[in-house]
């Protein structure tokens, strides 16, 4: 939504549309998962009185609109996409079939994952965890506001410090506000790094692609340089 309040900002969807392009002319297989809070949070909507399934169903189909928006976006710099939808809706998307998504990757097509997992209760990030490990994915990359992961919320606490490197344990345990417990504890019990940077600064897709050090990223015990 950009610097707006709500919405989609055709500016936005075309600067991450260019930068997922120049990461897939890489020869790298993408797969994105989009959330829909620049249009409806169900979450929110359940705290105000919605009933929470409801709530939840109408922030999936924001998703939806999400994700045709950022097909249009990576078409109009000649990728080839697919969308994916857990909400069958012929129209506008694929229905989520897990081998026929990971046939698109293999044929060069970036696919765009919809509408969660297609059921509520379940968060933009576990439904991005489950497809990540469906299709077998090497990292997933959560795009987020801030620069990493954070000891306390960096936007409010101008003594938070950054963390490189961490165990999925510490987020755990230190309750550090990377995903939710679940689907932290899948990355956990399937070895999933995850790396999370900031979506805001321009070319971070790209050196986070290339081994860069951007942002933070969060991976088994045995895995951890820095102790």
């Amino acid at each position: 939504m950009g610097d707006a309040g709500y919405g989609i900002d055709p500016k936005v969807v075309q600067r991450i549309a260019q930068e997922v392009k120049e990461v897939h002319e890489l020869g790298v297989e993408v797969a994105l998962v989009v959330g829909g809070g620049n249009i409806f949070r169900g979450l929110k909507a359940s705290a105000t009185g919605m009933d929470r399934a409801s709530a939840d169903y109408m922030g999936m189909l924001a998703t939806v609109m999400n994700a045709v928006a950022l097909q249009d976006g990576l078409e109009k710099v000649g990728a080839f996409t697919r969308v994916v939808s857990a909400i069958e809706m012929r129209e506008v998307a694929e229905p989520f079939i897990r081998r026929r998504a990971i046939r698109h990757l293999e044929k060069g097509r970036i696919v765009i994952f919809a509408a969660g997992i297609g059921q509520p209760f379940f968060t933009t990030d576990t439904a991005g965890v489950m497809r990540a490990l469906e299709v077998q994915a090497e990292v997933i990359m959560k795009a987020t506001s801030v620069g990493g992961i954070y000891t306390a919320d960096p936007r409010k606490d101008p003594n938070a410090v950054k963390i490189d490197e961490l165990s999925y344990m510490r987020v755990l345990q230190e309750e550090l506000a990377v995903m939710d417990a679940s689907a932290i504890s899948l990355c956990k019990d399937n070895r999933l790094p995850i790396l999370v940077f900031s979506m805001n600064e321009p070319g971070n897709i790209g050196r986070a692609v290339m081994g860069e050090a951007v942002g933070s990223i969060v991976r088994p015990d045995d895995e951890i340089t820095q102790k």
